[in-house]
């Protein structure tokens, strides 16, 4: 997959680092010509000088041949003057970060398929985590509609040595939950359980849930 990114500071060379670990073939748009030069010599990415919103940087870029792109510059007007862009060339993928929820909606409204808060994103994370100490990891989906979480199973809670259909069946576990991975050891891969699966002290599952029944799951499951 060809992925073109517009600014190549800390998160636009971070996700271009992934990216390339991931396999992808990856390009940097920046006007800063040092930044291009690290994204080239340290990332292994292409990297091009120039604006991000500029047709004539883009078309020398490869945005008509780019399966995603992947709008992060400093400012939310530059990225949506290059969201706009991307959907103008064709591009099948349009994902970008906004800082300020104002943007949101002209965002969509040009053609992004993602749109990634940073602001809310952290707040979201840093609830969570002090909100739920417990939990490991948690996703959000559907502009929050949908959880999964990622929970550790202790020695001796609700669930610890049984079966996930005997856990989905019991009458307390919250209706609408679903365990859809269980990892016995943090070495081990992440598996689709099926009905037969016990889940083993000292294992982790991820469960998907709505919001609104985050604490009937947590206590469902630490019940001891």
């Amino acid at each position: 997959m060809y992925v073109l990114i517009g600014g190549a500071g800390l998160v636009g060379l971070s996700l271009a680092q992934r990216l390339i670990e991931l396999g992808h073939t990856v390009a940097v748009i920046d006007i800063d010509p040092t930044a291009c030069r690290y994204a080239r010599e340290q990332v292994g990415v292409m990297a091009f000088e120039g604006s991000a919103v500029s047709t004539e940087v883009l078309l020398e870029a490869g945005i008509r041949k780019a399966d995603s792109v992947a709008a992060v510059l400093r400012h939310d007007a530059l990225n949506l003057a290059m969201v706009t862009l991307a959907k103008h060339y064709g591009v099948p993928h349009i994902l970008t970060r906004m800082r300020h929820r104002d943007f949101a909606e002209p965002l969509r409204l040009v053609g992004a398929h993602h749109i990634i808060s940073t602001v809310d994103l952290a707040v979201s994370t840093m609830v969570n985590a002090i909100e739920y100490p417990q939990i490991e990891s948690m996703m959000h989906f559907e502009q929050g509609q949908i959880e999964v979480l990622k929970l550790p199973i202790p020695k001796r809670c609700n669930v610890a040595g049984r079966r996930v259909a005997e856990v989905a069946q019991d009458p307390c576990f919250p209706g609408g939950s679903l365990i859809i991975g269980y990892q016995a050891h943090p070495h081990e891969d992440l598996k689709i359980p099926n009905g037969g699966t016990v889940l083993e002290p000292g294992s982790t599952i991820l469960i998907v849930t709505k919001p609104g029944s985050l604490h009937q799951v947590i206590d469902f499951i630490e019940g001891c």
